[in-house]
């Protein structure tokens, strides 16, 4: 069930908290909501305790009149604020893009609210290639009359990097992405993200984030990949482990950016994450 808090700087913000066990806080991608972890909830609530976060404009969650507090930094004070307002001291943050950001961020400023965090498909080394395909449909709606019409087109439109994908399964997808209107499928998030995106771009140099990544070096940490990914490239990977040699790994054949979570190589690292940190 559907629960709100409100951010330090007044939005309504909207999160589910659900099973028992070990805490582990779930933050969505750039354009994404908690819909994503439907699959972490159903296999992991019986052993873990699931917080999804929709991130202010995203989901459930109020859109920020001010489109520019759209940042990484703004929304880990967000997840801090989900935390204090839950009174638990430390979690696991599983991050998916963005997310996972975010995770890093806080891993820096703050790592003794962390117990350790989980990575899906992102590292601190972003593919200009995979950028450039964000910011190609990023505020842009679908195209698609409803989610059925989504479920057939999306495997044409996903490759080659989805493969495999059966059509319950994107149908799944879409309406987790998506939400139907009477013109058809329409955006879960703030189209604005994409302007406050291009603008914080313009305003300067990506920073290095391989700081950020070096901060969850006392840290367990999984990292899941898939194998088609245009943003986390194989060489940033590589580099992860080689820095982080306790690092949990798993590469998802047949998946893009980003990994759905349902596959036996995501939960297999998820499973895994848990059984070392118990």
């Amino acid at each position: 069930m559907t629960q709100f808090f409100q951010s330090a700087d007044g939005l309504r913000l909207a999160y589910d908290d659900q099973g028992s066990g070990h805490p582990i806080l779930c933050l969505a991608g750039l354009s994404r909501n908690m819909a994503d972890f439907e699959p972490v909830l159903e296999r992991f609530a019986d052993s873990a305790r699931i917080i999804r976060l929709d991130s202010r404009g995203r989901g459930q969650s109020d859109w920020d009149p001010d489109y520019l507090n759209y940042t990484v930094p703004q929304e880990a004070q967000d997840a801090l604020a989900l935390l204090d307002h839950l009174g638990l001291d430390k979690v696991t943050i599983l991050g998916t893009s963005r997310g996972g950001l975010i995770a890093m961020g806080l891993a820096a400023a703050v790592a003794s609210r962390l117990h350790g965090v989980i990575l899906n498909d992102i590292g601190p080394d972003l593919s200009p290639q995979g950028l450039t395909h964000i910011m190609g449909y990023l505020g842009n709606r679908p195209g698609y009359r409803d989610y059925d019409e989504a479920a057939t087109r999306l495997p044409d439109a996903m490759a080659p990097a989805f493969r495999n994908v059966s059509h319950d399964q994107w149908r799944a997808y879409a309406r987790r992405l998506w939400r139907q209107e009477p013109d058809g499928l329409d955006l879960r998030y703030d189209p604005r993200i994409a302007r406050a995106l291009v603008e914080q771009s313009a305003a300067g140099e990506a920073p290095d984030l391989w700081p950020l990544f070096d901060a969850l070096a006392q840290l367990p940490v999984g990292l899941i990949r898939g194998a088609n990914s245009d943003l986390l490239l194989p060489e940033t990977a590589t580099e992860m482990v080689r820095r982080h040699p306790g690092l949990i790994y798993g590469e998802v054949p047949d998946r893009g950016h980003v990994p759905f979570l349902d596959e036996p190589e995501a939960v297999g690292v998820i499973q895994t994450y848990l059984e070392q940190i118990s």
